[in-house]
């Protein structure tokens, strides 16, 4: 495909950002959030328990910290193109593999494999790494646009996912899903995803933009050796592993939290689009406010929210206390979820930014995947999750008080030239 006619015209990066939107709308709709709804018609018909689809979520997260070192440092040599469709390719097969599942073994088995595809989530690396290649002034515009694809996302997946579990059952629902992913992001991946845009003989941001007659600073690429040998690589790692943890801890139990209170599902459903759809709502207003206001003030007040969220949990009996739950939930998650893909761009720069992110997330996912059955654990020990809630609002405290006295790190002085780009190697 000829891309001499976007060049001078129409920025290339912004197709990117528009492909990765659609994509990361489509993650909604691959046993992520909505993995939430299957829980009570799987564990009633299979007789699993709540611990079991606790433990096929942290294994999928397992399997993935596994594989994203290798992705990350992929992403940074070959791109997204042909990664992104096999991944896809192979959750959409898992899925329709949990159609014919008859027991829990089974269904933890298939989100391993779901999770070795590393597309298993959102804000994955797949869909956040190749947008930081394209863009550093305009890296906030692009971060909000790519997020503002959970919004559709939201709106449509999950209310879609709970009509089809109730018109066409569980089994037939989980195919519908699977293929959806496939026909949806597979052609857009192959067809217009590229690695950066020095491959195209472009220039990031699409050039130099004068201001008072100079041109806009270039960042510094760290390389991952340097990286970790800084405060603030380990600062980060410790902070989001810590929001891994209790993130895994509320998604996944939430919803049927919800519903063993008696709210319905069909309104659970439409509560758990409004905080997708608040997320990228949120993540929106933060790109429009790059540059006046620090990532790090924005990201603390997402952990606040996220954290009144957990607080609100304990007490939600009536629908409207779960949709101002799921709401401060929501509006959380789109600023911690700016935050983390727009902070490591800013601390180390873009040329390596796969493998820096790649080997950070191993420890997030490893402590995120004892989130999920720690919670399914303590509901069927104690019959509540009110110790999972009151857990994860201390955590959320503290992580919101670290973010914001986090500081750039300070390059040695034998490194103080920037690392503007890579040797080309790309799959086209």
């Amino acid at each position: 495909m000829s891309m001499d006619r976007f060049r001078g015209r129409f920025y290339y990066g912004w197709v990117i950002v528009a492909v990765m939107s659609v994509a990361g709308s489509t993650v909604m709709a691959l046993g992520t959030v909505n993995f939430g709804l299957f829980i009570t018609p799987m564990g009633q018909e299979l007789g699993i328990s709540r611990a079991s689809f606790g433990w096929a979520q942290s294994l999928r997260q397992l399997a993935a910290a596994a594989t994203s070192p290798f992705v990350g440092i992929l992403l940074d040599r070959y791109g997204a193109r042909w990664l992104l469709a096999g991944s896809v390719l192979v959750t959409g097969a898992a899925l329709m593999g949990l159609s014919r599942v008859e027991n829990s073994v089974e269904m933890m088995l298939l989100f391993v494999v779901i999770g070795l595809a590393g597309y298993a989530w959102p804000g994955t690396l797949m869909t956040s790494v190749p947008v930081m290649k394209w863009f550093v002034r305009d890296r906030g515009r692009a971060v909000a646009l790519v997020a503002i694809g959970i919004l559709p996302g939201g709106l449509i997946f999950l209310p879609l996912s709970e009509h089809w579990i109730a018109t066409l059952g569980w089994r037939d629902a989980w195919q519908a899903l699977g293929l959806l992913g496939i026909v949806i992001v597979v052609p857009l991946s192959v067809l217009f995803l590229r690695r950066q845009p020095e491959d195209l003989g472009l220039e990031v941001d699409g050039g130099p933009r004068e201001v008072g007659g100079l041109s806009p600073p270039v960042e510094r690429s760290w390389k991952l050796g340097e990286a970790r040998r800084t405060r603030a690589f380990w600062t980060l790692t410790v902070v989001f592993s810590a929001l891994a943890l209790a993130v895994g801890t509320i998604g996944l139990h939430r919803i049927a939290n919800f519903t063993d209170r008696g709210i319905a599902p069909s309104t659970v459903a439409l509560g758990i689009a409004f905080d997708a759809s608040l997320a990228s709502l949120v993540t929106l207003a933060m790109g429009w406010m790059s540059g006046r206001v620090r990532s790090q003030v924005l990201g603390a007040i997402g952990f606040l929210s996220l954290a009144a969220s957990c607080g609100l949990t304990i007490h939600a009996d009536e629908p409207w206390e779960m949709f101002v739950a799921v709401g401060l939930f929501g509006s959380g998650i789109g600023a911690v979820m700016y935050l983390q893909n727009i902070i490591w761009a800013e601390f180390f720069g873009r040329v390596h930014i796969g493998a820096i992110r790649g080997f950070t997330m191993p420890i997030s996912l490893f402590l995120g995947a004892a989130g999920a059955p720690a919670a399914g654990y303590v509901k069927d020990v104690t019959g509540s999750y009110d110790l999972v809630w009151w857990g994860s609002t201390v955590v959320m405290l503290l992580g919101g008080l670290t973010i914001l006295f986090a500081r750039p790190p300070i390059p040695p002085i034998e490194s103080a030239q920037p690392e503007l780009r890579e040797p080309e190697r790309s799959f086209g």
